[in-house]
């Protein structure tokens, strides 16, 4: 009989198999995996869980294997991104159950996003080394904003809340936030030690290169050399918010006037005036406390993908 390789999936209560109706694979999931011989533990994260203390006690049962097996996020990107700030820079896999609404990670990867076809990649496939994109001590996977950004994820998610998780939930957000906000932030932007004063709506940062083209936006081969990718937008009133918003759907958004993309090594990121700034990371929303200084691990994290897979 051969060892059984430690493998641990962990799921957002929100976003998990229940939450995306995924309960009649969930069987078929858990018998595939065993069939590869893998010895497997599941866990919720809610409310009542300790991220931390759950994420230790993961690495160190897989740390303690000779063969490390894999740690499995199933979910959307916030679920990958908690998962992946604890695996960066350990010898340990990461694993993808694609449960989001767009799942960029699992796509630019060529990961299935059918679930058993997924499986064979986490049971059979090969580990690749990925950049990973941080603001001070928090990583970003595919993106990260300040401004009306964070304001377009707190709508769309009331629009998922009621009407179902859809793609076009992106849009009519952006579109319900650009008639009701045009605030602007006063901030300072120092691209590689070259300082610049801005007033901006806007600022998006990406790491997901296949996100970016998407979005038809030049700064998708940035981020796939692992450097800091990112966009501001310095007109404020609503007429030019919302070209920029035809532009965008157009994917012509680097073409609008006032908008500027950049590609760096290190950006700064300041604010005089708050203590605090409202970030979205991953589509998670948080508050952190300038300066935000960006940057990119290269090849910090290792994910499961195919054995054959198109370069990126």
């Amino acid at each position: 009989m051969r060892p059984l390789k430690p493998l641990s999936i962990i799921y957002n209560e929100k976003s998990g198999f229940h939450a995306s109706k995924h309960e009649d694979v969930y069987e078929q999931v858990m018998t595939a995996l065993t069939e590869h011989d893998f010895e497997i533990q599941v866990f919720e994260l809610n409310e009542d869980t300790s991220f931390d203390d759950l994420m230790n006690n993961v690495i160190h049962r897989h740390s303690q294997n000779e063969n490390r097996g894999v740690v499995v996020a199933a979910g959307g990107d916030g679920t990958l991104n908690a998962v992946a700030s604890k695996l960066k820079n350990t010898s340990i896999p990461m694993g993808i159950l694609p449960l989001g609404t767009f799942n960029y990670v699992a796509k630019v990867l060529d990961i299935p996003l059918d679930l058993l076809d997924a499986v064979e990649v986490i049971a059979t496939g090969t580990p690749r080394s990925v950049h990973i994109a941080a603001i001070n001590d928090h990583i970003y996977l595919n993106n990260a904003s300040l401004g009306l950004y964070p304001l377009f994820i707190k709508k769309r998610e009331l629009y998922n809340k009621y009407l179902g998780r859809l793609p076009l939930h992106a849009y009519t957000s952006a579109l319900d936030v650009l008639l009701r906000e045009n605030k602007s932030m006063k901030l300072s932007i120092t691209v590689d030690g070259k300082k610049y004063p801005v007033k901006a709506p806007l600022i998006f940062f990406g790491n997901n290169q296949l996100q970016l083209c998407d979005m038809k936006l030049r700064i998708a081969e940035c981020a796939a050399q692992g450097r800091v990718a990112g966009v501001v937008i310095t007109k404020s009133d609503k007429l030019s918010l919302l070209n920029m918003l035809w532009q965008w759907v157009q994917g012509k958004v680097e073409d609008a006037e006032d908008v500027y993309s950049f590609c760096a090594d290190h950006v700064v990121v300041e604010c005089a005036k708050k203590s605090k700034l409202t970030v979205a990371l991953d589509g998670e929303i948080i508050e952190m406390k300038p300066p935000l200084n960006f940057t990119v691990e290269k090849n910090a994290l290792n994910i499961m993908v195919p054995n054959v897979i198109t370069s990126v």
